[in-house]
């Protein structure tokens, strides 16, 4: 990538729409960018008179220029948003938000089931959101269930089901599982639901009425007061969510910029209802302007693969951007519908900004609390162990039941705090069980063994334990190959095992740091030690349920893992599968009349 001549590659350039990726010497993707003319746009970086000090810093790294040509700047801003998706460069303004939204789906069967869904669409069915957290999914699951007895139970339950469950004693379902209701009524309960989630609450509410009108003058009045009683649970919902607004569909961004920190505020408005609020930091690279920070932000949030579904129709922005017109294109085109970007300066539009904007300020005064309160408490924790800097502290701990189902668990902390992606946990195996000195080297073990990038190697270890553990530590480090050596401590509880009154343990035990209890660098270690006990902790129940729960038919030969399965999932689970009688045990796929008759006697025998 040396021999890299900008200006003979700008002859070469096309003066079409497209989009240029800048690589830097290790051919490394390090900005994208879109551009409506590409000569003209890719020119503009190597004038002699760039006054930008982020756009010099960027040039002098430049190593090679990948373009794409496309019909349209639309097609471009898509694509840019795509690749920069893809490949995350240093210069590039990222929006990090990688969790999925949550939806609510109603599935595509014979009696469709309303669930929670989060990730990639492969369930055949209708999805509705995306909702701003899981809790305001839980919320609407819990509250739709009040009001339409539609299905929420596992497919694996339902098919399983002889008599109708709990659900329907509350009457919380219908239990089209047992046939207590016609297929026809359920239907019309699956449409209300649609209705109710595509916004349509007054339809669904007048669709009600008629109903219960129907069935007064038909003399059914146990039916007509049901449905009395789902419109009062209707209109009292209406009046709790309702807000004075006329809007009934609109995003609102705000935009706080402080102290060095960009905050974007997305208050999501749908029915004439506040739906919910986030707040996010992008990554921005030094020098960012704030129509950059604000145009890379609605591309990536509204153009990521699988975000149709968020796209409002009118989306209100704090300050005017050149890129409005390209992306209020691109968005209808996606979306399907007209979709503007506007600026509000008056009006209920205004008011709402406002308080998106107060929201974004007010989100980078808690993010700055917080992050003051972290680097306090790194900078004691330096002054504890006497270290120059810290960058990477892990700690590791052991979980298991009797010596079974041992579990190790190794957290990550950086000066941001928990960094969660570089988790890990490890089923420790071949030790005696009990053994946690053999346990931990294991860990250790798996850790290290094969680190190559000095970088991932921990400045701090921390092991939650007394001196053998701490001492079994430091015999494996013994040998450590590599040039930095972490600093081992040991961190061993009390008498009494209360917070507070641990005590830190180095070289080999045979040293303790004296800390007082309120001291904040025993804030930062107990912070670190109780994330990595509840993360060894969740892994050793999850394995010890999956044991519990497939124990009995791994005991059976001629069960394996495809016909556990099987069985599991669909007679709902173990409790199912020990309750189903041999006709029922011949109905799963794959099981044979002989096997389910040599499943059944296992079962009963052990029982």
């Amino acid at each position: 990538m040396s021999d890299f001549e900008p200006a003979r590659f700008l002859k070469t350039l096309s003066s079409e729409p497209g989009v240029y990726r800048m690589l830097d010497s290790e051919g490394q993707v390090i900005y994208v960018g879109k551009a409506k003319n590409l000569k003209k746009r890719v020119s503009s970086y190597f004038r002699s008179n760039v006054t930008d000090s982020k756009t010099r810093v960027l040039v002098s790294n430049i190593c090679g220029i990948e373009v794409t040509l496309t019909n349209t700047e639309t097609e471009a801003l898509l694509l840019e948003n795509n690749l920069i998706k893809k490949y995350q460069p240093r210069y590039n303004i990222l929006l990090r938000d990688d969790k999925s939204y949550p939806y609510i789906l109603l599935t595509d069967h014979k009696h469709p089931r309303l669930a929670f869904h989060r990730g990639s669409r492969k369930i055949k069915g209708e999805y509705f959101g995306p909702f701003p957290s899981a809790g305001a999914v839980s919320e609407s699951l819990r509250l739709m269930q009040k009001i339409f007895p539609v299905r929420q139970c596992e497919d694996a339950y339902y098919r399983a089901r002889s008599r109708p469950c709990l659900q329907y004693q509350l009457k919380r379902c219908s239990a089209p599982c047992v046939n207590k209701i016609s297929d026809e009524e359920y239907q019309q309960e699956v449409d209300f639901v649609r209705k109710f989630l595509l916004g349509k609450s007054h339809e669904v509410i007048a669709d009600l009425v008629t109903k219960m009108e129907q069935a007064s003058k038909e003399l059914k009045f146990e039916l007509a007061a049901k449905v009395r009683d789902q419109i009062m649970l209707l209109r009292k919902m209406q009046e709790q969510q309702s807000i004075s607004g006329n809007h009934a569909e609109m995003d609102v961004v705000g935009f706080a910029h402080l102290n060095g920190l960009n905050a974007v505020h997305l208050l999501m408005i749908r029915d004439h209802k506040v739906l919910g609020s986030k707040t996010y930091f992008p990554k921005v690279p030094k020098d960012s302007g704030e129509e950059e920070i604000l145009t890379s932000f609605l591309g990536q949030y509204y153009l990521a693969p699988g975000a149709t579904g968020r796209i409002a129709k009118e989306i209100i922005l704090p300050f005017s951007i050149e890129e409005s017109e390209p992306l209020s294109e691109a968005l209808t085109a996606i979306s399907e519908r007209k979709v503007s970007l506007k600026v509000a300066n008056r009006g209920e539009r205004a008011q709402y900004l406002k308080l998106a904007n107060k929201n974004a300020l007010n989100s980078i005064s808690v993010k700055q609390s917080t992050q003051d309160s972290i680097n306090k408490r790194y900078a004691r924790l330096k002054e504890t162990l006497r270290l120059d800097d810290i960058n990477r502290m892990e700690c590791f701990d052991i979980s298991h039941t009797m010596g079974e189902n041992t579990v190790a668990s190794c957290v990550v902390f950086d000066s941001q705090g928990p960094n969660n992606k570089e988790y890990r946990r490890f089923n420790v195996t071949g030790i005696t069980g009990g053994d946690d000195y053999a346990a931990m080297e294991f860990a250790l073990n798996k850790r290290y063994n094969k680190v190559v990038d000095e970088e991932k190697i921990p400045d701090v270890i921390f092991i939650d334990g007394g001196k053998g553990q701490l001492s079994r530590a430091e015999q494996y480090f013994e040998n450590w190959p590599h040039n930095k050596m972490p600093l081992l401590v040991g961190v061993a509880k009390g008498t009494s095992r209360k917070p507070g009154l641990e005590t830190l343990l180095i070289d080999g035990g045979r040293k303790t740091i004296p800390l007082d209890s309120d001291a904040p660098a025993l804030h930062l270690i107990q912070h670190i030690r109780d994330e990595s006990h509840r993360f060894a902790i969740a892994g050793h129940r999850n394995k010890r349920q999956k044991q519990r729960t497939q124990s009995l038919l791994e005991e059976i030969t001629g069960v394996g893992q495809k016909r556990r399965q099987a069985l599991l999932k669909y007679l709902g689970g173990m409790q199912g599968v020990k309750a189903a009688n041999i006709d029922q045990l011949k109905q799963v796929p794959g099981i044979s009349p002989e096997m389910a008759e040599k499943i059944f006697n296992h079962l009963h025998d052990k029982a």
